[in-house]
């Protein structure tokens, strides 16, 4: 089993769980990108280490990037390899490196615009990347950037706890705490109360218009070779579903989907 399969295997992830449901030619090269997004993002978080070694880990993925003479069977070769056999836009692996490199300072977003950008980097780049890996075509790509940003949102809401816990990390736009009246301070003092559901209700909405605007996006043709970021996209509406009816309790709960329920959107994927 190569390092990219060890990887994606160990990372037990809902993308990697997805991938049950695509032909077994594409699985290599879906493990390589997969393990190459797990490893920047990694090395993005890796609390272990100060600021300046993180960013020399960040800045020679980017130099392997631009290499064809990586060591043979090294992860670095394989994407470089990966990104040559379907023609992946360079650019679109180094947005994703340069969104993991913003998180090495704490950040603020002012607007969901600002924020949306940073969704598009670390998520929509992702999901563009994906396309021809999976075998889809252009016309998939903008269901692939609304993907993204849902996706991402919805983890920025699950996640709100644990990335304050994370070097006091704030994903949430600050003009939507402001509309309601809802501070920095209150949210790293952790308080839960009626101006905090409000946020995260108004959040919640812009994700299900995001979800609407995936399913509005995907062209028919297409269906068959998205079927793992469907089952992705299945899996998260289902858990920003279960934070809502819980009243979001992102402070002192991790929302998961279990194992059970993912494999029943799985199967209903698969016979539609």
């Amino acid at each position: 089993m190569s390092d990219a399969a060890d990887i994606t295997r160990l990372a037990k992830s809902n993308l990697t769980f997805a991938f049950a449901c695509v032909p077994k030619e594409r699985r290599a090269d879906l493990n390589s990108f997969y393990a190459f997004c797990r490893v920047i993002d990694d090395i993005a978080d890796d609390l272990g280490k100060s600021k300046g070694e993180r960013q020399a880990g960040l800045n020679a993925w980017k130099e392997a990037l631009s290499r064809t003479d990586n060591p043979p069977e090294s992860l670095q070769a394989e994407v470089v390899a990966m990104r040559e056999r379907y023609q992946v836009d360079p650019e679109l692996l180094l947005l994703i490196i340069r969104g993991c490199e913003s998180d090495l300072v704490p950040q603020r977003f002012g607007t969901w615009q600002d924020l949306q950008r940073y969704c598009y980097q670390v998520a929509s780049a992702v999901g563009l990347v994906l396309v021809p890996l999976l075998g889809g075509s252009k016309q998939a790509e903008a269901y692939s950037i609304s993907l993204g940003y849902c996706l991402q949102l919805t983890n920025i809401m699950r996640d709100v706890g644990e990335d304050l816990s994370n070097s006091g990390r704030i994903y949430l736009p600050l003009a939507d705490l402001n509309r309601f009246q809802y501070t920095e301070r209150d949210l790293i003092g952790r308080v839960y109360d009626g101006r905090f559901l409000a946020l995260m209700k108004f959040q919640a909405e812009r994700a299900k218009g995001l979800y609407q605007e995936c399913v509005d996006h995907l062209p028919p043709g297409d269906r068959r070779a998205m079927r793992a970021t469907e089952i992705m996209r299945r899996i998260y509406h289902a858990l920003l579903v279960k934070m809502e009816k819980d009243q979001f309790q992102v402070f002192d709960r991790r929302y998961r989907i279990s194992k059970l329920q993912k494999i029943s959107l799985l199967l209903r994927e698969m016979i539609r």
